[in-house]
């Protein structure tokens, strides 16, 4: 009897967790990204292939962070997060990129995965697509014996755009001054 109240017990708490981890893309198409005909907009009213409820980085940075901020300025506003991480400073309530410091200033944003381009760019993208919405992206080859990924840089001005790729797919994008982002995809990058 009371192996079967343990199993049941177990049976619910397992339940309680899997439906509080809320809905995955599998069971709720409206979660993740979108595609939309040329011209329209995502249903967050934000660029073509943007992801519903996810966030759009530009060469500027995101809609309330500046490249170029200080580290002390984005600190004392709140914007990042003061508890001390092994990578790093960390957005405290932005959950669309990752912050790469270089001295006290902001250069470069790793984009999260549903995080795009104003143009609709983001990891998942075809090769292809990111090819023709950046037609003057330069191709960047990983060195031979590496496990680094190939790139291509959009660069405007003083400031780029980095896919990183397999081939067939952006796997990462990282947007900031364009050469912190040439550095960093020639010297390579460590596993934060």
């Amino acid at each position: 009897m009371k192996l079967r109240k343990v199993a049941l017990i177990a049976m619910m708490i397992f339940a309680a967790v899997l439906s509080s981890s809320g809905p995955d893309s599998a069971s709720n198409p409206s979660h993740g990204p979108t595609r939309h005909a040329p011209g329209t907009t995502s249903a967050t009213g934000g660029p073509p292939g943007t992801a519903a409820g996810n966030g759009v980085v530009s060469l500027t940075g995101l809609p309330d962070l500046a490249l170029g901020s200080s580290e002390r300025e984005l600190s004392r506003r709140g914007v990042l997060d003061d508890r001390a991480a092994p990578c790093g400073p960390q957005l405290a309530d932005e959950p669309t990129a990752d912050p790469v410091f270089a001295g006290d200033r902001l250069v470069l944003l790793w984009a999260n995965d549903r995080t795009s381009t104003p143009e609709g760019v983001h990891a998942g993208t075809s090769l292809i697509q990111a090819r023709a919405t950046y037609p003057q992206a330069r191709p960047l080859t990983a060195p031979p014996g590496t496990y680094r990924l190939d790139g291509l840089l959009v660069r405007q001005g003083d400031r780029a755009y980095l896919f990183l790729h397999d081939g067939r797919t952006v796997r990462k994008t990282v947007v900031g001054y364009a050469d912190y982002a040439q550095r960093m995809f020639d010297d390579g990058f460590g596993t934060c």
